[in-house]
C-alpha cells in the first residue's frame, strides 16, 4: 500500500486500481478511516484532533489527491504530497 503522505503519526494511503468513488485512506495508531476525494465524506472511526487534522491536509490538497488517484487507477507510480505544516 503506498503511503503518499505523512504528518502528526498520521499515515495517507491511495491504493492501486482500488474501487470508486475516489478515495484515501488514513491510518493512526489502530484507527483508520476512508476519506471520499471529492464530498470529503469519511468512513470509519477516528480521534478528534487527527481527523481535523486529516480534512484540513485534504482540503489543501484536494486537485493533488484527484491527480494521484488517476496515476493509482493506471497502476504508476504515486507522487508524495507535502504533509500538513
Amino acid at each position: 500500500m503506498p503511503e503518499i503522505s505523512q504528518f502528526l503519526g498520521i499515515s495517507i494511503y491511495i491504493y492501486f486500481l482500488d474501487h470508486p468513488p475516489p478515495h484515501f485512506h488514513a491510518i493512526y495508531g489502530e484507527y483508520e478511516i476512508k476519506v471520499e476525494i471529492d464530498s470529503g465524506v469519511v468512513t470509519g472511526r477516528f480521534p478528534r484532533r487527527a481527523l481535523k487534522s486529516v480534512l484540513e491536509w485534504h482540503e489543501l490538497h484536494q486537485d493533488k489527491l484527484r491527480e494521484v488517484w488517476r496515476l493509482a487507477e493506471q497502476g504508476l507510480p504515486l507522487e508524495k504530497i507535502e504533509p500538513l505544516e
